[in-house]
């Protein structure tokens, strides 16, 4: 864990906290689970993520297997703990939401990737009303391609309506759920936030142009519900740092690294295609 010593994944304001991340049940062996668990621990500021109960077969697999279920299972390989915080969970019944609240067990809501692979609906509003902290996620590339946390932010706030219950979920609560409840999964008390002594992380949108017209009354519900924030921010500044200004990166030629991804994005597809027609 020498990089754990290196980058002082606890440390204020750390842009590279670690933390260990076998990536399911049905991945990883029950000994594995338990070794990060405990090597994780031997490291502070080291916590915990994997994917849980993210669709039915999943579940199916841990009963199959273990003769298990989610809540069983986490508490057999000691990830019942507040270092912990897991994706997806859209399969909890009402005994494992009580369990995540009592342990501290995070949640990460990808609503996209659950809604592309037919995996379910994460249960968010029961989760909160039970004091479960949820944050959001996109989960990576094999399941969403974006990662564009206001768009997830969006479909998580729509999904939590589409039951029937239009008080299923505010623009501001999920605002909260993507800011603070993201670094209280990370284990941050530095960011999340805009005060003082907090990182200086923050993004920002002109409020003089079409996606905000006609919303000018509630400038935080326009966020989500007209999607000005679909669009490139205005400004980004990152640790302090200015990385988009007048919605143009900063850093880097943008340009230049669009045509070189679609160069070697091109390539790669030929080379698959290649090999299946071989």
């Amino acid at each position: 864990m020498s990089f754990s010593q290196t980058w002082k994944g606890s440390s204020m304001s750390s842009m590279m906290p670690p933390g260990l991340a076998p990536h399911s049940p049905f991945g990883v062996s029950q000994e594995l689970m338990v070794a990060s668990a405990n090597l994780a621990r031997q490291h502070p500021g080291v916590r915990l993520h994997t994917h849980m109960a993210e669709n039915q077969q999943g579940n199916d697999f841990l009963r199959t297997t273990f003769g298990l279920t989610p809540g069983e299972y986490i508490k057999k390989v000691g990830w019942d703990r507040d270092d912990v915080w897991l994706a997806h969970c859209c399969h909890l019944d009402g005994a494992e939401t009580k369990q995540w609240a009592q342990h501290g067990i995070g949640v990460a809501h990808c609503p996209s990737s659950n809604m592309r692979l037919a995996s379910g609906i994460c249960p968010v509003r029961d989760l909160l009303d039970a004091g479960v902290n949820v944050g959001i996620g996109v989960d990576g590339t094999a399941s969403n391609d974006t990662g564009h946390v206001l768009m997830e932010l969006r479909m998580a706030m729509l999904l939590q309506r589409a039951g029937g219950n239009p008080k299923g979920m505010s623009a501001r609560e999920a605002l909260l759920v993507g800011t603070q409840g993201g670094a209280k999964n990370l284990g941050r008390d530095d960011v999340g936030r805009i005060a003082p002594g907090m990182a200086a992380d923050f993004v920002a949108w002109r409020t003089d142009g079409v996606s905000f017209a006609g919303a000018q009354h509630d400038l935080v519900a326009a966020l989500l519900f007209c999607t000005p924030g679909l669009a490139p921010v205005d400004l980004s500044v990152i640790n302090g740092e200015v990385i988009v200004k007048d919605g143009q990166l900063t850093p880097c030629n943008l340009q230049e690294i669009i045509q070189e991804h679609n160069r070697r994005s091109l390539a790669l597809c030929s080379h698959i295609t290649q090999q299946g027609r071989d």
